[in-house]
């Protein structure tokens, strides 16, 4: 049945037919435990009814127009997603890499709006941004970037978490008009930087000139347990790129900007068919207005300090297990070994996680996970481990 697809996934061998919560059915009727929600895109999980009927009254009254007239939904997103951030503007995308797209045209424009040719954009390796060529120049993996060159041209990377690296590229390079970096490397193995890195990147940002940019595709809307990444350390970023979450499953992005960044588009500058449709904004204000009213920006934070000690007193002592770190509800378990193996065991064992830089195992469960759900994460992806690390 897979045939008329082109192969760009390697699939594994399982469809799902519905879900309810944390929970996935596949067409054989087994109950698998989310812990990857999608890929941090669930994070009311599965068929949640405020969703449900969000879409479903709009679907019946209008689905799509276009953005040549006003758009309701859009402004009522709009101000509510400036609210939480501390911004001034948005544009809405269908996807995180269309949200990146948006803040590099962004930073280019900003850059000869003031007479820099050339612009150049810091960005950090390890990093992801997107698949589109320049989302995909920008991101810090040779894997995903083999076979499409030439890359698009104007990005400087540099190692991540390291000042003295920016510092060097700031005193040597005089086109530099922004940095592009993510609060947490999602898809490099959920590294977390210092405490003091973003805030090192914002001084240097101001100082400089720069615009700094955070991409928040995986970090953002409650993940971390804030609302954004950020939201951890008392900076603002000029722009911020969304995605993911933000309409649970219902394609949507968004590049949300402040002060001089956010007056950098026109008329003309930037555009997209399908960006901020009715039905896509009426489903990303279901879930913001869902988030606020159960308290799941809290509960991701209580939840994933729970998880977190959890995982490390049940792997404490393991030969093997390198680190155990996350935030909020983004976990990385780094083992010595390469451990893809381990995701083909966890969906035979009801779990469904994935694994990423090769030896971290990544967890990304919904938001909404209770703590019986975490402890049977814990106990079943545990002795996983515990028999991959030991076995001949």
């Amino acid at each position: 049945m897979s045939e008329p697809l082109m192969a760009t996934y390697k699939r594994l061998p399982v469809t799902f037919a519905r879900g309810e919560g944390v929970w996935l059915w596949d067409d054989n009727g087994t109950r698998y435990l989310d812990a990857l929600a999608g890929i941090a895109v669930c994070g009311l999980g599965h068929a949640h009814p405020a969703v449900r009927d969000a879409l479903c009254e709009q679907a019946g009254l209008l689905v799509h127009t276009s953005n040549v007239y006003r758009i309701a939904e859009q402004e009522r997103l709009g101000a509510l997603l400036t609210a939480l951030a501390g911004m001034d503007r948005v544009f809405f995308g269908n996807s995180g890499a269309e949200a990146n797209e948006a803040a590099i045209k962004l930073a280019r424009l900003y850059a000869h709006q003031r007479g820099i040719e050339n612009p150049t954009i810091l960005v950090m390796e390890n990093s992801f941004h997107g698949r589109t060529l320049a989302t995909l120049s920008a991101t810090g993996n040779r894997k995903v970037q083999a076979g499409f060159e030439p890359l698009v041209q104007g990005f400087v990377r540099v190692p991540y978490n390291d000042i003295g690296a920016i510092e060097t590229a700031a005193a040597n390079r005089k086109n530099i008009v922004a940095i592009l970096v993510e609060p947490i490397q999602g898809e490099g193995g959920v590294n977390i930087p210092g405490d003091d890195y973003l805030p090192a990147l914002r001084r240097i940002c101001d100082r400089e000139g720069w615009l700094l940019i955070l991409d928040e595709i995986q970090t953002g809307i409650g993940r971390t347990g804030r609302w954004f990444g950020f939201q951890h350390t008392d900076i603002v970023p000029d722009v911020i790129t969304l995605a993911k979450a933000l309409g649970n499953g219902v394609p949507i992005g968004a590049c949300v900007a402040r002060g001089a960044a956010a007056e950098v588009f026109g008329p003309g500058t930037h555009g997209s068919t399908f960006g901020g449709n009715p039905l896509a904004c009426r489903a990303a204000r279901a879930v913001l207005e869902t988030i606020t009213a159960q308290h799941l920006v809290a509960h991701a934070a209580t939840q994933g300090t729970a998880l977190l000690d959890a995982f490390r007193e049940s792997l404490a002592g393991t030969a093997g297990v390198v680190a155990i770190r996350g935030r909020g509800l983004m976990l990385g378990i780094e083992l010595d070994r390469p451990c893809a193996d381990l995701v083909a065991q966890a969906l035979a064992a009801g779990l469904l996680i994935n694994v990423t830089a090769e030896r971290v195992i990544r967890l990304l469960p919904p938001l909404i996970i209770d703590q019986d759900q975490a402890d049977q994460l814990v106990e079943g992806l545990s002795a996983l481990i515990h028999r991959f690390l030991t076995a001949p």
